[in-house]
């Protein structure tokens, strides 16, 4: 059993089911992060642990408590909404105080507490302005500190960040991140954006259409993605994904793709599961990250397996550190993840260095990944 139990919970409107059968099991402290595309049903799942919406079928159970039809003040839990959702005619430090006073805690100890809270989110100065005298990320931290003061089981976020400028939304993922650390609380995010979804989390959970696609690490996630929607959606850019046959050439196999001038290109698979011999001769999809192609000398020096590729650049984009190149493989194009220095212009006939350490294989037509 985990600090936070959903089973089997699904839900429908009418004869409409959108969350169907999911099963997460949420350790005490753990940082778990709902991420997919918009109208997946990660919004919905975290209204439903916070008693908003009402649970179909299945069970939602909070420290070994079902709380399946318990009101939303009953469950400890608080949620830190995209909205912010502060009374504009109330100070900081009374939006921050007004959950513990409704529950009737001493005048003593909510200033203690909302001392406590201010000082570890840095705006004591903020006590006695009103919420229309801040910025959004003040704001965003007068949120976080009416859920924290509060001490609950489990903290819920719902896409706290997405009103906040690019910068203020590193800043603010940054100090989420340092407080989930420092405080060790139990915390379910959600969010459609992956970079937030990978440098927040403890595991993930990839959502589409109603279901659970993948639940894991985010090295996990990244490395090993259970199907080709998590592969495409997880990453920036996400991963390659090219049409491919596995071929036995000298009793090793080999994925080959083609060219840009319709060339046959091999690359060999070194330590192929058993798995693959089913797909011989057979079309796959082939998934590489844009990092594991690079140029000679920015080639992992640990991988086993680089294999040169011989192709034609045909767009090159400077991105800073890095320099991001398209090539075209199997009638897609393919990007390609080289150092800011690389040596690569459009036109040139370029040798590539793949890591097939890192390639993944998926059936084009359950797209789950094979082995």
């Amino acid at each position: 059993m985990g600090f936070l139990d959903i089973n089997n919970v699904t839900k429908s409107y009418g004869a409409v089911e959108v969350l169907h059968k999911v099963d997460i099991e949420v350790q005490e402290g753990e940082f778990l992060v709902l991420v997919g595309p918009s109208g997946c049903g990660k919004s919905t799942l975290l209204n439903m642990i916070a008693g908003l919406e009402g649970i179909t079928s299945g069970e939602i159970a909070i420290r070994d408590r079902v709380v399946n039809g318990v009101h939303p003040s009953k469950r400890n839990i608080a949620m830190v909404f995209q909205s912010y959702a502060l009374y504009p005619n109330m100070t900081v430090g009374q939006n921050i105080t007004f959950g513990l006073e409704m529950h009737g805690v001493p005048k003593a100890d909510r200033d203690r507490a909302m001392a406590d809270v201010a000082k570890l989110l840095q705006i004591e100065n903020l006590l006695d302005r009103k919420p229309g005298q801040l910025s959004g990320g003040q704001r965003q931290r007068v949120a976080m500190g009416r859920a924290l003061v509060r001490n609950p089981d489990v903290f819920l976020f719902d896409e706290p960040l997405s009103n906040l400028d690019a910068k203020l939304r590193v800043d603010m993922r940054t100090e989420i991140k340092k407080l989930h650390q420092k405080l060790g609380t139990t915390i379910v995010y959600v969010t459609h954006d992956q970079i937030e979804a990978m440098t927040l989390s403890t595991r993930i959970a990839v959502m589409y259409d109603g279901y659970v696609q993948q639940l894991g690490t985010p090295k996990e996630i990244y490395d090993n993605p259970a199907n080709l929607f998590v592969a495409s959606f997880m990453g920036s850019p996400s991963m390659n994904v090219l049409p491919a046959r596995l071929r036995d050439l000298n009793g090793e196999i080999h994925a080959e793709i083609t060219g840009a001038e319709d060339q046959s290109l091999h690359l060999r698979i070194e330590n192929a599961p058993e798995s693959y011999r089913a797909y011989l001769d057979a079309e796959v999809m082939l998934g590489i990250r844009p990092e594991a192609i690079t140029d000679p000398e920015g080639a992992d020096r640990n991988a086993r397996n680089i294999q040169s590729l011989h192709n034609t650049v045909s767009v090159t984009e400077p991105a800073g550190a890095d320099t991001f190149v398209s090539t075209t493989l199997s009638g897609k194009d393919c990007i390609a993840r080289m150092r800011a220095d690389a040596d690569v212009h459009p036109g040139q006939a370029f040798d590539f260095a793949v890591n097939m350490d890192k390639a993944v294989l998926f059936d084009p037509k359950t797209e789950e990944r094979i082995g």
